[in-house]
């Protein structure tokens, strides 16, 4: 049964969006009570919280381009939505804005193994693109800590990689083809299901945009034949600098693992009591793993042994079987979720040369104990995505500031040993006032002039990415 407007939004922008989008989509497809737009206030960056005007969820490219070219003759800001899993705000709303999510958008579209590619709407999740073609030994190969619930949509905005992307790379290494629908209502296709398109590469613009410039409903992925075999060894060291080290060495040693992924001590004691995978209690540890045939996995191993023992490990544990294989991974897999029983935490996302590894955990630490406020390190080691966890207490007055000047800290460290701001969580509003720490105003106008050309009137994914007083002045242009 369709509720009825309320009197109060009789008159006013308000009821007429409504009525609008009401008339373009199916009634439960538009969700205006305030009540019901509270589930959409925040995305996981939960420390910040806006309802929206209304939420929409359509279930085809058409019905996104109905939306946004209604939105784009009112003049009415648009922020798309995924699984609302963004750890940077990437989804956060303005109380002026109509969120857009892709949750109800799921289908499989195409699938061709002989060409290796799978074609989806972008509402599926992550994990779900494995589990669509995985009885026929394929895979896709991201996998983000949140793959279970995260949306390809939210993957290809942020450019999300995972703890295997050291050997398969991120997102952009795995996307083919999108189907784009500009702010005015535009259906745009970009590559497509084959390696390389011609002209210019519109695809590298377009995944890591961060909803700026489209909405991105439909997508094609490369699939891959599954490994021959996969096998993980579990490394711990008495400090987080040694354990650094050693990530070092392997790389420098011309090893390529498939994922080398990093827990420091309080991450450990988390998951331990969280998941109880049986991890040593040891200052940080490793989680190493390789595939390939036997014989493969078993030379590389065996090198990644000898560079771990220079290092004097406390413990070197290989699995011997696939039960051992999923519980080394455990504990990894659930530390998020278990720093979140412990503590109000804020994840940063800053991306360093392997080589500043162990200077940069170093610098962490002293900088967390300055300011007085742990920091619990886990993150992608192969390719020096960092992961710091801030413990805070969201109830205890100037913690949540502490906890930003910490991480804005942390953040112009990773720029100043040659890294960047961020992996693959984006920058969404967590990083917009760092843009200038990292690119020099001709670079940041560079980037300005694109989101121009996509999205003139500024209306896609407001407040994101650039830093406030830019936006204020581009939307009045």
């Amino acid at each position: 049964m369709e509720m009825p407007l309320p009197d109060s939004m009789v008159l006013g922008a308000k009821a007429r969006i409504v009525a609008g989008l009401r008339q373009i989509l199916p009634a439960d497809a538009v969700i205006w009570d305030e009540a019901e737009t509270r589930a959409y206030e925040c995305d996981a960056l939960t420390a910040y919280r806006c309802p929206p005007l209304v939420v929409v969820l359509p279930r085809s490219t058409e019905e996104v381009a109905a939306v946004l070219r209604l939105c784009h003759a009112e003049g009415v800001p648009v922020v798309p939505r995924g699984s609302g899993t963004s750890l940077a705000g990437g989804a956060l709303p303005t109380a002026d804005c109509v969120v857009l999510g892709v949750a109800r958008m799921t289908a499989v579209l195409d699938c061709d193994y002989d060409n290796r590619f799978i074609r989806v709407q972008t509402g599926r999740t992550n994990l779900s693109v494995t589990g669509a073609v995985e009885a026929d030994g394929f895979f896709y190969a991201p996998d983000p800590s949140s793959q279970l619930a995260c949306a390809i949509a939210g993957n290809i905005a942020m450019n999300s990689g995972g703890a295997h992307c050291l050997k398969y790379g991120v997102t952009t290494n795995n996307l083919l083809g999108v189907t784009l629908v500009q702010m005015d209502g535009t259906v745009v296709e970009i590559g497509g299901p084959y390696l390389d398109a011609g002209g210019l590469d519109l695809l590298g613009v377009i995944c890591g945009s961060e909803g700026q410039l489209g909405v991105v409903t439909e997508a094609t992925l490369r699939i891959l034949p599954k490994p021959e075999g996969a096998r993980p060894v579990l490394v711990g060291f008495n400090s987080n600098e040694v354990a650094g080290e050693c990530v070092s060495d392997i790389i420098k040693a011309g090893v390529l693992p498939v994922a080398i992924e990093f827990m420091d001590r309080p991450c450990i004691e988390a998951t331990e009591a969280f998941a109880k995978a049986g991890y040593p209690m040891c200052e940080a540890l490793l989680i190493v793993e390789v595939e390939g045939s036997p014989a493969e996995i078993d030379e590389q191993l065996a090198l990644i042994k000898a560079i771990a023992l220079r290092h004097d490990p406390v413990e070197f544990r290989e699995a011997a079987d696939e039960d051992q294989a999923k519980r080394i991974w455990l504990g990894r897999k659930s530390a998020f979720g278990a720093m979140g029983q412990i503590n109000d935490y804020m994840c940063l996302d800053g991306t360093i040369p392997v080589s500043s590894l162990p200077y940069v955990l170093r610098r962490i630490g002293e900088m967390s104990r300055a300011i007085g406020l742990d920091v619990a390190n886990v993150f992608h080691a192969g390719d020096g995505n960092m992961h710091p966890l801030i413990l805070f207490d969201a109830n205890k007055p100037g913690d949540l500031e502490r906890c930003e000047a910490l991480g804005a800290d942390i953040l112009r460290l990773c720029v100043e040993v040659g890294g960047c701001l961020t992996g693959e969580h984006g920058v969404g509003i967590e990083k917009r006032d760092l843009m200038g720490v990292q690119f020099a105003p001709e670079d940041l106008e560079a980037q300005l002039k694109v989101k121009d050309v996509f999205d003139p009137k500024w209306l896609l994914n407001p407040a994101k990415v650039f830093p406030l007083s830019v936006t204020a002045s581009r939307r009045a242009a």
